[in-house]
């Protein structure tokens, strides 16, 4: 694996995970209260022995940086690899921001070009997911593909949200649609069985899915990339022009656990879905191949007559007397007594505040950090640093799907109630 370069695309403005993407790109968004999205594909690439690592990003990358630069130093203990941000940049060459995702690769590309590497393998930074690259690599080497692009099994309600691959039984891409309907979308529909499915699990998920997970051979790329300028995305442009022209495309199929972290909704139900016992359908417990993120040094958390259940508390927390349903709190959470918290997601703090702070806050008119006494929370996000007054309601009776209340310091997107990072909630506030 010290001949490939992985490229981990960072994605665009995350219009549809706004607000979470309001101060930070993408894959900077925080994950299962104390890891962040970038953290999965770095993390898979380090357990397949990929050290060498960029990540591609045009918007809101500070933070992306500062997590980056203190997570991962690759010359130790990882051996001599790295990881870098490329944010997006104007030059005489290059007067527009990234287009797409072929874009983002293509004007990199003389950067890319100096490894003396073999294969690129091309990663989103939004998807939750465990996968072996090396199995993949090795697959499209033993195979002698020019490029090979990673399937997931999915049934027809999935089917049209996707990119579908027509493939024949020894995996070779013969047709490509992108999210086709109707009758396009039948005639998409492949034996998965001859890919190891069960016979059920295949009746049920006849269609692969591109998972916009690809390996691309050195001159297979930056051919494709030279000869079609026009060509901005992998998906809709560059995958069928190398069909066209008959280059030698394989299917790599994965059917394990994988999600699309791509609306507040997904995002929501994926972290909700981790507390589920005894077996999420992802785990951060797998010692063999661990999920690395920054190391803090924290405190344990500190639980005062708490009731808990189904939930995940990270590390730094106080809680005092309160409910906890069905929740992820995230690092240096403080939830006060008399509190309820039912499907929730606190994405914790970025510091603490002494008891002295909080006293005096108080005396000024302000609110600390966290939740306040016998406030009340249902479906919501909680982003970084939100401030939460005492005796607030955040349960969205009227069933809202969508709103936009930023004066108030709070979004509601597909029915969650989002509260934006470093908002407060003034006391005994209704939403």
């Amino acid at each position: 694996m010290k001949r490939v370069l992985a490229i981990i695309l960072g994605g665009g403005k995350g219009s549809r995970l706004y607000p979470l993407t309001k101060m930070r790109a993408k894959p900077a968004v925080p994950l299962a209260g104390k890891y962040r999205l970038i953290d999965i594909p770095i993390s898979n690439c380090i357990n397949s022995d990929i050290n060498k690592m960029y990540v591609l990003t045009q918007f809101n990358s500070a933070s992306l940086n500062r997590h980056i630069g203190q997570t991962y130093n690759l010359s130790a203990p990882f051996g001599q690899g790295f990881v870098e941000v490329l944010a997006a940049q104007q030059t005489p060459e290059s007067p527009s921001w990234f287009e797409g995702t072929a874009d983002a690769v293509r004007k990199y590309q003389w950067l890319f070009q100096e490894w003396d590497v073999d294969e690129y393998l091309i990663l989103s930074g939004d998807q939750l997911y465990r996968m072996d690259y090396s199995l993949f690599v090795e697959h499209h080497r033993s195979q002698g593909a020019d490029l090979t692009v990673a399937a997931l099994p999915v049934d027809a309600s999935q089917a049209e949200g996707f990119g579908l691959m027509r493939t024949d039984d020894n995996g070779n891409i013969k047709e490509f649609r992108e999210k086709p309907t109707g009758d396009s979308l039948k005639a998409m529909a492949v034996d998965t069985s001859r890919f190891g499915l069960p016979k059920e699990s295949a009746i049920q998920k006849p269609y692969l899915a591109s998972m916009g997970i690809y390996v691309f051979s050195r001159d297979t790329l930056f051919d494709l990339l030279n000869k079609h300028p026009s060509h901005t995305d992998f998906g809709k442009e560059v995958i069928p022009e190398a069909l066209n022209r008959g280059d030698k495309l394989k299917s790599y199929v994965f059917n394990d656990y994988w999600e699309d972290i791509g609306t507040i909704g997904a995002f929501f139900e994926s972290n909700l879905a981790l507390t589920q016992q005894p077996t999420p359908p992802f785990s951060f417990y797998d010692e063999k191949f661990p999920i690395y993120t920054r190391q803090r040094y924290l405190p344990p958390s500190k639980l005062v007559d708490a009731q808990i259940t189904n939930s995940i508390v990270c590390e730094g927390s106080i809680l005092k007397s309160c409910s906890i349903h069905h929740c992820v709190l995230g690092v240096r959470s403080r939830i006060e007594s008399e509190v309820v918290l039912e499907d929730c997601l606190v994405m914790g703090s970025d510091f603490f505040e002494s008891s002295d702070e909080r006293i005096a806050l108080r005396k000024g008119g302000g609110i600390p950090l966290g939740v306040g006494v016998g406030t009340t929370v249902k479906r919501a996000i909680l982003d970084k640093n939100t401030r939460v007054g005492d005796n607030v309601k955040i349960l969205n009776k009227e069933r809202i799907e969508e709103a936009d209340r930023a004066d108030q310091g709070f979004y509601i997107r597909n029915g969650i109630v989002v509260v934006v990072k470093n908002a407060t909630i003034p006391d005994g506030t209704i939403i």
